[in-house]
């Protein structure tokens, strides 16, 4: 990781109209504190409300990425990585977690790994309530979308 670097978590049925907070919660991270490196997944539609908000901002700073975390390996799951991406990201020592822990383990590495979270949060009793709860405890720095 390069820089200061940030990580997408939220509900793979978030809403459309969490893009325009998206957006301006990526320029506040490139801006103010000088995030180069932003880590997203791609299993829902806040993922993709992610990629779409970075890939929008790189017009105007040049100097960001937008990596694709990988929880899968990628000899045992393949897939297309568009070339909006910069590159992919497999984190160290998932190789012996069970997959159907994969994507909730992954995402953990990066909360820890990361210097920011970008976060939606709408069920309760989530995975992803249950993550970011967890960053609070560490003091991650959590910019919480509505």
């Amino acid at each position: 990781m390069k820089g200061k670097s940030c990580f997408f978590i939220g509900h793979r049925d978030a809403p459309d109209r969490l893009f325009s907070q998206i957006l301006e919660a990526v320029e506040k991270h490139i801006v103010e504190y000088g995030v180069t490196d932003f880590y997203v997944g791609h299993y829902g539609n806040f993922d993709r409300l992610a990629t779409k908000a970075v890939i929008y901002a790189k017009r105007y700073y040049k100097d960001i990425r937008l990596i694709l975390l990988l929880p899968y390996h990628p000899y045992k799951s393949k897939i297309e990585i568009s070339n909006d991406f910069d590159s992919s990201y497999y984190p160290e020592g998932m190789e012996n977690v069970p997959q159907k822990f994969a994507i909730v383990r992954a995402n953990r590495y990066m909360v820890d790994k990361v210097d920011y979270l970008i976060a939606y949060v709408f069920y309760s009793a989530s995975n992803t309530e249950a993550l970011v709860s967890y960053s609070e405890k560490i003091n991650k720095n959590i910019t919480k979308l509505s």
